[in-house]
C-alpha cells in the first residue's frame, strides 16, 4: 500500500513538473532551440505556411486557394500578444480589398455569373451581414473626401460589375474587424467608448471595392458606428504616396521589372503552349488572348467553383490554369532573386512608411489622435510594403490581406516604445530587414521603435546601393 501511495505520488509529481515546463516555454520563459538564422526551415520556405497539410513542394492549386481566401470559421490570429507591462499605444492596418470579380474577361466567352447582392442566409455567411447593409443605407449623407462620395457603400447588382466587391469580400473584412474589435477594443481598449472621429485615420484609394471593403472592416471594428464620426481620405496613388509621388529611378526600377517579367514568360514554352491551345478554344490570337489576363478571370471562376468556360471548339480547363498559376508563382521566385522589384518597392513604399512613423512618433508624445489608421487599398500597394520591409519571403497579397503595425509602450520604462509586424495574423517583426537580428543582441522581447525609424529614415536605401540616403536623393540619382 506504501508502495503504491509513494508511485502515485511520484506519478503526480512527473505531470506537474511537464506541466510547468510546458507552461514556461508558451510564455517563452525557456528559450526553445532554433536554428542559428532564428527561421524554422518552414518559414524560412514562406512566411505564414496557412494549414498543417501545406504540400512539400508548391502546388499551383493550393497556392489558389491561399490567394481566394474563403471565409472559415476560425482563424490563427497572434495580433495584440504582448508582455502583460506592454500596453497597446496606436494600431495601423493596411488592407488589400476583399473577393471581386474580374476586371478582365476572357474574349468570347461567357462572364461567370457571380451576384454582387448582399444576401444574409447565403454562403458565405456572417451574423452582421444584414445589419452591416442596413447600416450602409444610413450612409447616403455620411462625409467623404470627393471623389469617394459618389461611390456605393456596398455591393448591389444581380450580375456583378467589372472589378466589383463581391459577398465574399464583404464577409472577409466583417471577419477582419470583428477579429481585430475582439482584440484591440475588447482586451486592449484603444479607443474609449466614446471615441471621437479624430482618433481614427481613414484612407482609400478611389475604387469602389477598396471603399467598401474599408467600410466593412470598420463595421466590424465598430458596429453600429456614428457616421458623422467616419471620414474617410481620398488617395489618388495605388502606393499611396501623396505629395511624393514623382519618383524617376522608382519607375526605371519597374520598367527594369516588367522587361524581365516579359522575358521570363518568353523562357517558358509550356506557358505559351497553353496559352496557344486556350487561344484556339476562344477563337483569338494568343496576342490577345495574353493581354486579356485570362489568369484574373480563371481565379474568379476557382475561387468561386464555376465551371472554366467552353466554347464550341473545347473548354479551358484545370490545367490550363495550373500552368499559368505555376508560372505566376516561378515570376514571384525570380523577382525575389533579380531584386529589382526591391529598388521599386524600396522607393514605392516609402512615403507611406514615412506616414506611418511621423504617427507613432506622435503617439509616443502622447498625442491621442489617429490611435488607429486603417489604409484600404490593393495587392500592389502591401506588396511593395512587404518587400521593402524585407519579407520577401511572405506570399503574394491574397484576398483581404491584412498587414499590421503595433505600437507598444513598455509600462515599467514609459520612455520606450516597440513595434510589431503582423501580416495576415502571423508575427513577422523579426523576419524584417530593420529587426532580424534583435534577438542576438537584445534580450527584449519586442522589437525598438527607433530601429523603424531608423530604417525609413535612413537604412532602406542601402539596398539601392549608390550613395543616396534619403528618398528625395534616391529617386533622383543618375548613376541608375
Amino acid at each position: 500500500m506504501l508502495f503504491r501511495n509513494r508511485f502515485l505520488l511520484l506519478l503526480a509529481l512527473a505531470a506537474l513538473l511537464a506541466f510547468v515546463s510546458l507552461s514556461l516555454q508558451f510564455f517563452h520563459l525557456i528559450p526553445v532551440s532554433t536554428p542559428k538564422n532564428g527561421m524554422s526551415s518552414k518559414s524560412r520556405k514562406r512566411i505564414m505556411p496557412d494549414p498543417v497539410t501545406e504540400p512539400p513542394v508548391t502546388d499551383p492549386v493550393y497556392e489558389a486557394l491561399l490567394y481566394c481566401n474563403i471565409p472559415s470559421v476560425a482563424e490563427r490570429s497572434m495580433e495584440g500578444h504582448a508582455p502583460h507591462h506592454f500596453k497597446l499605444v496606436s494600431v495601423h492596418v493596411f488592407i488589400r480589398h476583399g473577393d471581386r470579380y474580374p476586371l478582365y474577361v476572357i474574349p468570347k466567352t461567357k462572364r461567370p455569373e457571380i451576384d454582387c447582392t448582399l444576401v444574409a442566409n447565403r454562403k458565405p455567411y456572417h451574423p452582421k451581414l444584414e445589419a452591416f447593409v442596413s447600416h450602409m443605407s444610413k450612409g447616403s449623407g455620411a462625409s467623404f473626401e470627393s471623389p469617394l462620395n459618389s461611390l456605393p457603400l456596398y455591393p448591389n447588382h444581380p450580375l456583378c460589375e467589372m472589378g466589383e466587391l463581391t459577398q465574399t469580400g464583404v464577409v472577409q473584412h466583417l471577419q477582419n474587424g470583428q477579429l481585430l474589435r475582439d482584440i484591440y477594443l475588447k482586451k486592449h481598449k484603444l479607443l474609449p467608448n466614446d471615441w471621437s472621429a479624430d482618433q481614427l485615420y481613414l484612407e482609400t484609394t478611389g475604387k469602389s471595392r477598396t471603399l467598401q471593403s474599408g467600410l466593412a472592416l470598420l463595421y466590424g471594428f465598430l458596429p453600429d458606428f456614428d457616421w458623422k464620426k467616419i471620414y474617410f481620405r481620398h488617395q489618388p496613388s495605388a502606393l499611396f504616396c501623396s505629395g511624393s509621388c514623382y519618383c524617376p529611378v522608382r519607375n526605371q526600377y519597374l520598367e527594369k521589372e516588367q522587361r524581365r517579367q516579359y522575358l521570363l514568360r518568353l523562357k517558358n514554352s509550356q506557358l505559351e503552349k497553353t496559352y496557344g491551345e486556350m487561344a484556339k478554344i476562344v477563337d483569338v490570337p494568343t496576342k490577345q488572348l495574353r493581354a486579356a489576363n485570362p489568369i484574373d478571370s480563371m481565379l474568379c471562376h476557382f475561387c468561386h467553383n464555376v465551371s472554366f468556360p467552353c466554347t464550341r471548339n473545347g473548354c479551358v480547363d484545370m490545367e490550363h490554369f495550373k500552368v499559368i498559376k505555376t508560372h505566376q508563382i516561378e515570376d514571384e521566385r525570380e523577382r525575389r532573386e533579380k531584386k529589382l522589384y526591391l529598388g521599386y518597392s524600396v522607393l514605392g513604399a516609402h512615403p507611406i512608411l514615412n506616414q506611418t512613423i511621423g504617427r507613432m512618433q506622435r503617439a509616443t508624445e502622447g498625442r491621442k489622435e489617429e490611435l488607429f489608421a486603417l489604409y484600404s487599398a490593393h495587392d500592389v500597394t502591401l506588396s511593395p510594403v512587404l518587400s521593402a520591409l524585407g519579407l520577401s519571403e511572405a506570399r503574394f497579397p491574397r484576398f483581404a490581406a491584412r498587414l499590421i503595425f503595433e505600437l507598444w509602450q513598455d509600462r515599467e520604462k514609459p520612455s520606450e516604445h516597440s513595434v510589431r509586424i503582423l501580416y495576415n495574423g502571423v508575427d513577422v517583426t523579426f523576419h524584417t530587414s530593420f529587426c532580424q537580428d534583435h534577438h542576438k543582441r537584445s534580450p527584449k522581447p519586442m522589437c525598438p521603435l527607433e530601429n523603424l525609424v531608423r530604417f525609413v529614415k535612413r537604412d532602406m536605401f542601402v539596398a539601392l546601393g549608390g550613395s543616396g540616403t534619403n528618398y528625395y536623393d534616391a529617386c533622383h540619382r543618375e548613376e541608375f
